[in-house]
Order: structure tokens, then C-alpha cells, then sequence
């Protein structure tokens, strides 16, 4: 695959048998994921990928799902919005 044809990188979050974690992670690396953290325990992980692989990303067997990351803002602990 091209350079000119990877759409932008997003973040991830995926959940993940983690009885096969390292095999995973692997396939993961192999379908184009960069990752940038890992909760073994949760059988989390969290990346980077270029959007229009998040489908290869998905069909690897292990992997539970791929969600995107989402930025939550809160309001302050003083604002009237609570």
C-alpha cells in the first residue's frame, strides 16, 4: 500500500483475548496498528492506525472490537453545570 492511498491515523481503543495477547498485539502490528499502550490485565490496548484499517484491524481473530478514541471534556468541579 502507498503512502498516497493510507488514510489519516486515528486513535484506537481495542479489546483483546487476553489469553493470546503477544500473538495478537503481532497481527495487530502486521495489519498497521502502532501501539501506544497496553493494559495486559484488561485485555486492553490503545494506537494509532490509518482509518481505512481499522477493517483488517478488526478481522483478526483475538480482537473483540476496535473502537475509536474519544476526547470527553468535563466541566471544572466549581461550574454550575454539574
Amino acid at each position: 500500500m502507498s503512502e498516497s492511498s493510507q488514510s489519516e491515523p486515528v486513535g484506537v481503543i481495542l479489546a483483546v483475548d487476553p489469553d493470546r495477547l503477544a500473538d495478537v498485539i503481532e497481527a495487530l502490528r502486521r495489519a498497521g496498528l502502532t501501539v501506544t499502550g497496553e493494559q495486559p490485565l484488561l485485555g486492553t490496548l490503545s494506537g494509532t492506525v490509518a482509518e481505512d484499517r481499522i477493517p483488517a484491524l478488526e478481522a483478526i481473530d483475538g480482537v473483540d472490537s476496535v473502537d475509536r478514541e474519544r476526547t470527553i471534556r468535563l466541566p471544572p468541579p466549581d461550574s454550575p453545570i454539574q
